[in-house]
């Protein structure tokens, strides 16, 4: 699939700016926050008015009613607007507004049948529309979501990374997770990719720090809540923040350019190449003496899977690790897919399946 910018976009500062409250909740809160707005850069006004919450007698969003209030927005303020969509229904309602773009939440991408509606409901419409990753880590998910608007023909996509959902998870309301949006754009380099910071952290005071690696790992925008009166917010109060905080946070923003063609980097990505170059052939001779080890196994009647050498490899691999600036964790995980690898090298010559 080949994508086009969002021309809506075009001849703005970097990074691209969505910003406003997490939910519409009155007419006055929308343009008191868009005024403050108005002169802090922002590509978009956001403001969502259905929102899907876990459990019912939460706020919900206003509704239709907030849409007139983002028509105002939009002819006083001159701000393009966007809000999100989860129906056929609210598509219908948003274009009928005059609404400039539209996303799909988190958990609408999770299910194919609403992605499916909302992108029939949108054939032959010509406007941008953003896609937040599912809340569970599925890039195919994600993908497929994609793939479904652009058979509808919407052309005019981006993808927003608002962080996954983990139980486990203590220090982010969302997991990071930067291999899966990373892995999205590789797989489509023409995608616009923004982030949602205030989704991942759940906490305005780390929106800075995310703002700023998704700046470092080439994002093309961010998406943030922005409140006058974030502690009196209907929903997601913790995260937001004050258009002035807003401000602060773009002033202190290290923007980074998207492509080098300088010759000092080739000569590392020289480096590097032949270093990975070494890592495959090493891997490959790995896996050769796996599999000769597995024959012996096989012939001796001996189990795959040595429980207590595989303790060893893991201790073997921390002290490799003491003193060379390495990530322990992830070193372990690195090893971890080896050995797996190892096992199935093993599995099958003990099985036959080479035979």
């Amino acid at each position: 699939m080949n994508f086009d910018k969002i021309d809506i976009f075009e001849n703005q500062a970097t990074p691209l700016l969505i910003a406003g409250p997490c939910s519409a909740e009155s007419e006055e809160q929308v343009m008191a926050v868009a005024t403050s707005l108005v002169t802090k850069g922002v590509s978009m006004f956001r403001a969502g008015i259905w929102k899907p919450r876990t459990r019912p007698g939460c706020f919900e969003g206003v509704g239709k009613e907030g849409l007139v209030w983002l028509q105002r927005v939009k002819k006083e303020l001159g701000l393009s607007v966007t809000t999100e969509v989860a129906t056929a229904a609210h598509v219908e309602q948003a274009l009928a507004a005059g609404i400039d773009m539209l996303w799909v939440g988190a958990r609408t991408t999770t299910n194919p049948f609403a992605v499916q509606e909302i992108a029939d409901a949108l054939r032959g419409v010509d406007i941008p529309v953003l896609v937040k990753n599912p809340v569970n880590p599925d890039l195919e998910l994600w993908v497929g979501a994609l793939e479904r608007l652009y058979n509808a023909g919407i052309t005019r996509l981006g993808a927003i990374h608002r962080g996954f959902s983990s139980y486990a998870e203590k220090f982010f309301r969302n997991s990071p997770q930067w291999q899966i949006p990373l892995e999205l754009r590789r797989r489509m380099p023409g995608l616009p990719l923004f982030c949602d910071p205030s989704h991942i952290s759940g906490k305005r005071e780390l929106i800075l720090s995310l703002s700023q690696q998704a700046m470092d790992l080439g994002f093309d925008g961010l998406m943030v809540e922005t409140h006058c009166n974030p502690v009196c917010a209907l929903s997601d109060a913790r995260q937001q923040v004050t258009p002035d905080e807003l401000e602060l946070i773009l002033e202190r923003i290290v923007h980074r350019t998207a492509n080098v063609g300088n010759a000092d980097f080739e000569v590392f990505r020289k480096r590097i190449d032949e270093i990975d170059e070494s890592i495959v052939k090493l891997l490959a001779a790995r896996m050769d003496i796996s599999r000769e080890l597995g024959a012996i196994k096989r012939e001796r009647g001996v189990a795959v899977f040595q429980p207590y050498r595989y303790n060893e490899t893991i201790e073997k691999c921390k002290e490799l690790c003491a003193g060379k600036k390495l990530d322990t964790e992830t070193v372990m995980e690195i090893f971890g897919m080896i050995h797996c690898e190892s096992v199935r090298q093993q599995l099958r010559i003990v099985s036959g399946e080479n035979e």
